[in-house]
């Protein structure tokens, strides 16, 4: 048995087709709801299914499955948590026993494709090492499974493309755990994005990091694909593109001297990048495994927005040019699911589908070009498409 990989802590609108099966029927009533612009809550979701909440299982039961998503899935309202895969014996003892889990929903690493066979669950939600997605992402597709890929989605562009096409090959929906989407401080960001409220964000400047002193996956490069700007980077540049309203055309980069090498012996310990968007929206950032930081701060003609701290599973705060921000705490990752769920339940597409993963992954591939070029790199014009994600907020 494999030793248990659970560490992981932390639209182009493409329509997937419905998977055929018990739901089909049911989907499309459903799915005819929601594009008549009829907004089902989750109550009224639930009726139509008999109640029947869609079942997930979590491959890997590292801290962000254990201290975020197990709990999150108690406060759901259209999934819970049905089953775990896991290379521990123990961690699987102890989830069944904490969450009430049948012995048939338990599986290891080399179990899993049983799941093809188990009517219990519809979801799958890798949570292990950004390395390991891939397979087990293809895995749960080939099993049957709507997936989703905690993010970062992968560490290559490529490993992103197999990803997406095992999921359009078995029919099923892939989404990337982007828990930011659904936080109304950012849905709001994105909102005065569009709506140019506050002009256009010229000037955006974003720092998160923290000091890690022991060796784990996010210093390991075949597992976490990098280091700081892969693991918490990659918020300041999704959340740049939400406030751009769009794609950067030129990104630039430079990696600060270690100040713990032989920690950082195989990823970047501290890394700064600019990111360069079409009408002239420029993002200073900087990701760290050795220096704490949470902020973001966006600057318009007509008014500004200040996050502090900026990407938390909870606490936001925000200060704007209008006063501060204050909106009713809600669980990141409860609507996360909520919303997936809807999506299978609907057909709808999901908001943050694998595309949109990818997207972020090869930009990040070209800021890492970038700090080792030394040169200020133009993206692909076909990195350039503008992604959308329509979003029904509820609170």
């Amino acid at each position: 048995m494999k030793k248990d990989l659970d560490f992981s802590r932390t639209h182009t609108e493409i329509q997937h087709d419905v998977r055929p099966g018990r739901r089909s029927f049911l989907q499309g009533l459903l799915f005819g709801a929601v594009t008549a612009g009829i907004d089902l809550n989750p109550l009224e979701l639930l009726a139509q299914t008999k109640g029947r909440k869609l079942g997930v299982a979590l491959v890997g039961l590292g801290r962000y499955a254990s201290g975020e998503l197990g709990p999150a899935l108690r406060q759901t309202k259209l999934c819970y948590l049905a089953g775990v895969v896991t290379g521990t014996p123990a961690k699987a003892e102890k989830w069944a026993a904490e969450y009430n889990l049948a012995g048939k929903n338990i599986y290891n690493y080399e179990t899993m494709d049983r799941l093809a066979d188990n009517k219990d669950i519809d979801i799958v939600y890798v949570v292990t090492p950004p390395g390991l997605h891939p397979e087990y992402a293809i895995r749960a597709a080939k099993a049957g499974k709507h997936v989703i890929s905690e993010k970062p989605m992968a560490t290559s562009v490529a490993e992103c493309d197999r990803m997406i096409a095992a999921c359009k090959e078995a029919r099923v929906q892939l989404a990337v755990g982007y828990r930011l989407h659904y936080d109304p401080y950012h849905l709001e960001m994105w909102r005065l994005a569009r709506t140019k409220e506050f002009g256009r964000f010229n000037k955006m400047k974003g720092n998160f990091g923290f000091v890690m002193s022991n060796r784990e996956h996010r210093t390991d490069k075949k597992l976490a694909g990098g280091g700081p700007l892969m693991d918490v980077g990659i918020y300041i540049v999704h959340g740049a593109c939400m406030a751009a309203n769009s794609v950067p055309v030129y990104v630039s980069a430079k990696e600060e001297p270690k100040l713990n090498p032989e920690l950082f012996n195989e990823v970047e310990e501290t890394i700064n990048f600019t990111l360069e968007f079409p009408h002239g929206e420029r993002c200073e950032g900087m990701a760290s495994f050795n220096r704490g930081a949470n902020n973001f701060r966006l600057d318009g003609d007509k008014g500004w927005m200040d996050f502090n701290p900026a990407f938390n599973y909870r606490g936001l705060k925000c200060e704007t040019s209008r006063g501060p921000l204050n909106y009713p705490a809600i669980n990141q990752q409860a609507a996360q699911m909520d919303d997936f769920a809807e999506c299978v339940l609907t057909g709808r597409r999901t908001t943050v589908p694998g595309e949109l993963g990818r997207r972020d992954i090869n930009i990040l591939m070209h800021i890492y070009e970038a700090a080792r070029t030394g040169k200020r790199i133009e993206l692909p014009s076909i990195s350039r498409i503008a992604i959308s994600y329509p979003l029904r907020l509820r609170l």
